[in-house]
């Protein structure tokens, strides 16, 4: 069974192993959190922003694996260029 509750939140129905609501129950304790609910929706934010991060620098890894010599140079050229306006700028 689903619910919507506002706008941003659906109500669901879980069930979690003994030691993951202990976690839970130790975070919102730790963090002074309202309630359970807001603290696994607190770390599962945390943990999509981690797989977030990992996806974006597995991009970065994956482009400059991939880059050629010549494409790191000149990206190597344009990072110095932008570098010294900047130095003159802050002058």
């Amino acid at each position: 069974m689903t619910n919507v509750i506002g706008k941003r939140r659906v109500k669901k129905s879980y069930s979690i192993s003994v030691e993951a609501e202990s976690f839970v129950r130790k975070v919102r304790k730790t963090r002074k959190i309202a309630s359970d609910s807001e603290a696994l929706d607190i770390l599962l934010r945390e943990s999509i922003e981690v797989h977030r991060k990992s996806a974006v620098d597995a991009a970065y890894k994956a482009y400059y694996d991939s880059a050629s010599d010549q494409e790191l140079e000149e990206e190597k050229s344009w990072a110095d260029f932008g570098t010294a306006q900047m130095t003159e700028l802050s002058q």
